[in-house]
Formats: C-alpha cells, sequence, structure tokens
C-alpha cells in the first residue's frame, strides 16, 4: 500500500507541509508496511494547466510527469488545502487539473484543511465541488479541518481541542487505509475503464 499525501500551499515551510509531516508519520504508525510519500507544492512548481498537458511531449506534462509517477504509485492520497479568502489555493487546484484518470481516478482521497483561526470549511466544499470531475479522484465522506492551525500536531499536545484533533486525524487516516485497500479490487475489475467516458458528466 502507498498513500501520497499532498501539501497545497504556495508558501515555503507552510502549516499545510507541517501537517503533512504529521499524518504522514500517523500513517507511518499506523500501517508500517504501508509507504508514504509528502508532494509539498511550496513554490508553486508547476506551470499553469493548458492543452500540452494531453500530449505527452508537452511542456506541461513533461512538467508534471514526476508527479505523476507517484501518484500512479499511490492507493489513496491525502489532500491538504490552506483556507486563501475562503478558497483553495491556485496551486493546488492547478494540480487536481493536472492530474487524470490515470494518476487519480477511483483512488480514495481524504481532505484536509488547515487555517490559521476558525476558518478551514470552504475548501471542503469548494474541492468536493469541483475538485474531481475529469480526474475520478474519490473524495471520502470523513474529512478534517484544522482549525488554528498553529497550535495543532506540535511535539506534544496543546490541550483538549489538539486531543480531539489528533484522535479524530487517526478515525480518518484509518478509514483512508480501508477504503483504499478495499478499492484496488475496483480497479482491477475493469469496471472503472471505458474509453467512450473519459470524463465526469
Amino acid at each position: 500500500m502507498h498513500i501520497s499525501i499532498i501539501a497545497g500551499s504556495h508558501r515555503p515551510n507552510s502549516q499545510s507541509a507541517r501537517v503533512g509531516k504529521y499524518l504522514q508519520a500517523q500513517l507511518q504508525q499506523l500501517s508500517p508496511d504501508t509507504t508514504t510519500d509528502l508532494i509539498d507544492l511550496a513554490g508553486n512548481p508547476l506551470p499553469l494547466w493548458d492543452e500540452s498537458a494531453w500530449q505527452a511531449d508537452g511542456a506541461v506534462a513533461r512538467a508534471f510527469a514526476p508527479y505523476a509517477q507517484k501518484l500512479r504509485a499511490s492507493d489513496g492520497l491525502v489532500v491538504i488545502s490552506p483556507e486563501w479568502a475562503g478558497m483553495a489555493p491556485p496551486a493546488l487546484k492547478n494540480f487536481l487539473l493536472l492530474a487524470t484518470e490515470a494518476e487519480v481516478g477511483h483512488k480514495p482521497a481524504t481532505i484536509v484543511t488547515v487555517s490559521s483561526s476558525r476558518g478551514g470549511s470552504y475548501p471542503v466544499d469548494e474541492l468536493r465541488h469541483s475538485g474531481y470531475k475529469n480526474n475520478k479522484i474519490l473524495w471520502l465522506p470523513e474529512h478534517l479541518i484544522v482549525r488554528d492551525v498553529a497550535d495543532k500536531f506540535g511535539a506534544v499536545s496543546s490541550g483538549k481541542d489538539d486531543d480531539y484533533l489528533r484522535a479524530r486525524a487517526t478515525f480518518a487516516l484509518k478509514q483512508l487505509l480501508a477504503y483504499a485497500s478495499a478499492l484496488v479490487a475496483v480497479r482491477q475489475s475493469g469496471v472503472t475503464a471505458d474509453k467512450a467516458f473519459p470524463f465526469g458528466m
């Protein structure tokens, strides 16, 4: 089993990446046989989507190729989004445009959002609404909102709210691992692959 964690913030040394490292460590504790990788979008490393993404030798496809390789090897994903002005950041939305069904289709993904204050709900709605159509990523019903993120998931617990969130994160990650295991058979069955219907409706 392999899980990819995407830290969707453009900022270097972001809270999204820090939360990603915490969740990565938790996954490895929960399932020692599971391998993980953390894809950090700090610095906005990818060009914006255009039609060359559909051409294997196009500039956009070439830039995305290392990420595509990691995603193809994944059985599930954790997608971490900060809330910027009530939205998911452009780098993350662009990443989901570049990812195709071949990389993330019919693979379970847990949404995690982070907020420096009491926000975090808007990116959940945005990703569930528009982050899946053509790439066919499967957002799981359970998601995680990390509010007051600077006080959460430190080396030691900051108190009752942090304890609750740590337990909730474990709950969500256990579900992700179970879905990731179960959906391997669905992808292998062949029912998800039909050249007549490459895009979501």
